[in-house]
């Protein structure tokens, strides 16, 4: 017998969707007023009060909502392909085991996140329970969507950390992608130390778990090998075939 590889690269997609889907809930359905975006493109400073909370309409919280919620089970669904794929067959690998504990702890938040979206989209005043709140509670539901759906991205930012440390010291990604993954980890962490912004990973990480996801896809990293064990061809060949047994009765000649 001997053992051979096959490369294995459908289970990195699943990160490749769950990235896309984040960054369509957090980035492209962030709904603000329309008061504080004619502020913002006359370069004024805005300042938010409940009173413009009648300047939100139910559909992008919606929409945000129920595709953030598909990107919470892509990301758990590309944790457990990770520890199936990756830590079975690399057990000693501390790194690895960082990988998924940062998405899962990113789909935990972001469940939250996406969670007070939807819950915006129905208390607002164009929602099915318009009413229940006034302009003060609706306040308090838009300030946990301002930055509920950004701050979340720090753990899959310790998940590239991860990923760049398997890269560079332990040889098991590409160092192409352990590179890219390095200066975005070191760019955000100076961001959070000069700008002091917690939601400052949001942004752009599902752009970059997107490229993650793909370069490992097609990329030649050694997490996306599977090994295989198969009995040479010429072997199975020469294998004599096995002898029926005798039905002459013992002792007879």
């Amino acid at each position: 017998m001997t053992a051979s590889s096959a490369r294995d690269r459908l289970w990195p997609l699943w990160g490749v969707a769950a990235g896309a889907a984040g960054f369509a809930a957090t980035v492209l359905f962030d709904h603000r007023p329309e008061s504080e975006l004619e502020a913002a493109g006359r370069g004024e400073d805005f300042v938010v009060t409940p009173e413009v909370m009648t300047e939100l309409t139910r559909l992008p919280n919606y929409i945000g909502f129920l595709v953030g919620f598909a990107a919470v089970a892509l990301l758990v669904v590309f944790a457990a392909a990770w520890r199936s794929r990756v830590e079975a067959q690399h057990p000693r690998s501390i790194a690895a085991s960082v990988v998924s504990g940062g998405v899962l702890v990113t789909a935990a938040g972001l469940a939250l996140g996406y969670g007070w979206k939807g819950a915006l989209a129905n208390y607002g005043f164009d929602g099915p329970e318009k009413g229940l709140y006034e302009h003060d509670g609706l306040f308090v539901y838009f300030m946990l969507t301002d930055f509920g759906p950004y701050i979340p991205w720090l753990g899959v930012l310790v998940a590239f950390a991860g990923m760049a440390w398997m890269a560079w010291v332990e040889r098991l990604i590409s160092r192409v992608l352990g590179a890219v993954l390095t200066i975005y980890v070191a760019l955000i962490v100076y961001a959070y130390v000069a700008m002091g912004v917690p939601g400052i990973a949001g942004p752009a990480s599902g752009l970059v778990l997107i490229v993650a996801g793909l370069w490992l896809s097609i990329g030649r990293s050694r997490i996306t090998l599977r090994p295989l064990t198969v009995a040479p061809r010429a072997a199975r060949e020469a294998a004599p075939a096995e002898e029926e047994p005798s039905s002459a009765p013992a002792g007879t000649a």
